[in-house]
């Protein structure tokens, strides 16, 4: 890695993007402690996830350059399939433009109508951070095996409710009036 536009933990975006610098790297998966919330079981201990930083500067039509970055990653995890609750593995991938901007207020106008991601360019971004983040909003909403999962989910031998005796039915107790009663008018 380049110490002029430091690291993934402290990296000077306006740097890499005058110099139109790349960065690459493998970051263990065991350092994104917030992405294990949602994994089905604590990764193994060579899990990386391999990423790309590229930075550009790119002109707008009359104006000053543009500072965007073009982030990439990928890594192979492990989730719950929401179908069999049995593990399933499922590659995230990561792939990102974002614009950088010069204040909060130009950033929230620019987001409104900007297909990329526009965030507030400060002296140091935390790249690893973003990397994290971004791989959270990779997960899928509900992980399941494609197709059909490799084994059903299975019934609970104990089942009080398969052992209940059916509801009654609640026509039942109208049936009863309407039947006529002796001695009665009729």
């Amino acid at each position: 890695m380049k110490e002029r536009f430091g690291g993934p933990r402290s990296l000077n975006v306006h740097a890499l993007c005058q110099e139109a610098g790349q960065l690459t790297g493998h970051s263990p998966l065991s350092d994104m402690a917030r992405l294990h919330e949602s994994l089905f079981d604590a990764p193994p201990a060579e899990a990386a996830v391999d990423w790309s930083a590229q930075g550009s500067l790119l002109r707008a039509s009359g104006g000053q350059p543009g500072v965007w970055l073009h982030l990439r990653a990928s890594v192979p995890v492990t989730l719950q399939c929401q179908r069999c609750l049995q593990p399933v593995s499922q590659a995230l991938e990561v792939d990102r433009h974002f614009r950088f901007v010069r204040s909060e207020q130009e950033a929230e106008r620019l987001d409104e109508t900007a297909e990329e991601d526009v965030l507030v360019l400060t002296p140091r971004l935390d790249l690893h951070e973003l990397l994290e983040d971004e791989l959270i909003l990779a997960l899928p909403l509900v992980p399941r095996h494609e197709g059909r999962c490799p084994a059903p989910l299975p019934l609970p031998v104990d089942d009080p409710l398969a052992e209940a005796a059916p509801p009654p039915n609640p026509f039942a107790a109208l049936a009863a009036l309407r039947t006529p009663r002796k001695g009665g008018p009729g």
